[in-house]
């Protein structure tokens, strides 16, 4: 589709959902509605896909995304689905329900979907064409609010027309979205269970099927809202060094476009879109003990090149002592 294309607005018909499913297939993006807002849905295991979402957001820092499933079944191949996330899976879901869960070996969620952190959020939307988009897709979706970063939430689909046409090939209509705020998010991945945001879900609601009482993020200060917001977080265990143009000895160099010497290479190319979709994967390669440090090239402080700044910054900070 071109930039200077109208984007297309489709009723949800069957015929609407399965061409839907194959522009996911193709590493395109749709936005969909669910019960809390419409989102911008792209393949969750395709870095590409997940970096295409953040670019056309204007999304400024990696934040983790939402994986959204259509089954139980689905889930359990992303995350470790333990007592309590079945307790609470079976009672709100489908539904404004979101669990951060411990993320299996072989999950095959982007890294990038998860801001290179070792959990991933997941979600099944309480919503007709959600649920049959994901069936069709054949795998999760991520999907943030179908809107330019910063902007009001969309609840209609003429809402993501008018912010993100020429961004995205299509919308599927699904009508006004029911709930209209976002869904809560759980962190089961520590005791107590930590509530990182509240929403349609309510927390009285979750210590009763769980019987105990939650840790508020909000009311602790010190604690982040959402995975990502500390300043350091899943940091590589070496140390990593900005802006290097050569490896000091013992270190390997992440290059960035012409970088002869360096022993992976975000995008020989200077492609800022895929240097976004090999941050993580390529941070995580690199963190090996025959190195003694990950030294980085360069990156452009334009476009996505904010962003995966943002991220290396955040894994360069310095360290909270254990």
């Amino acid at each position: 589709m071109s930039q200077h294309s109208r984007i297309e607005i489709l009723s949800a018909s069957p015929a609407a959902i399965a061409r839907a499913a194959r522009e996911l297939a193709e590493g395109g993006l749709v936005a969909f509605p669910t019960e809390t807002v419409y989102g911008l849905g792209g393949d969750a295991t395709s870095d590409l896909a997940v970096a295409a979402i953040f670019k056309a957001k204007g999304r400024p820092s990696f934040n983790p995304l939402i994986a959204h499933v259509s089954s139980l079944d689905q889930a359990a191949a992303l995350v470790e689905i333990g007592a309590d996330a079945h307790r609470l899976a079976e009672r709100f879901w489908p539904g404004p329900l979101t669990l951060v869960l411990k993320r299996r070996a072989a999950s095959p969620v982007s890294l990038l979907a998860s801001a290179g952190l070792d959990s991933v959020a997941v979600r099944m939307p309480d919503h007709p064409t959600a649920l049959a988009l994901i069936k069709a897709a054949g795998r999760p979706l991520a999907a943030p609010s179908a809107n330019l970063s910063g902007r009001v939430s969309p609840t209609r689909a003429d809402h993501v027309a008018q912010c993100l046409d020429g961004r995205i090939a299509m919308v599927l209509d699904g009508g006004p979205c029911r709930v209209g705020v976002e869904s809560t998010v759980l962190d089961l991945t520590e005791e107590p269970p930590t509530l990182l945001r509240p929403g349609g879900v309510t927390a009285e609601e979750l210590e009763a099927v769980l019987g105990r009482p939650l840790r508020r993020a909000l009311e602790t200060p010190d604690a982040p809202r959402s995975p990502g917001q500390l300043a350091s977080h899943y940091a590589p265990s070496l140390p990593v060094r900005l802006d290097a143009l050569a490896a000091e000895p013992g270190e390997a160099l992440l290059g960035f476009g012409i970088a002869p010497e360096c022993v992976l290479n975000l995008s020989p190319k200077g492609d800022l879109d895929e240097a976004a979709a090999h941050l993580f994967a390529m941070l995580r390669a690199l963190d090996r003990p025959d190195y003694l440090g990950i030294a980085v090239m360069p990156i452009p402080e334009r476009g996505l090149g904010l962003a995966i700044n943002d991220r290396l910054k955040r894994a360069a900070a310095p360290r909270s002592p254990s």
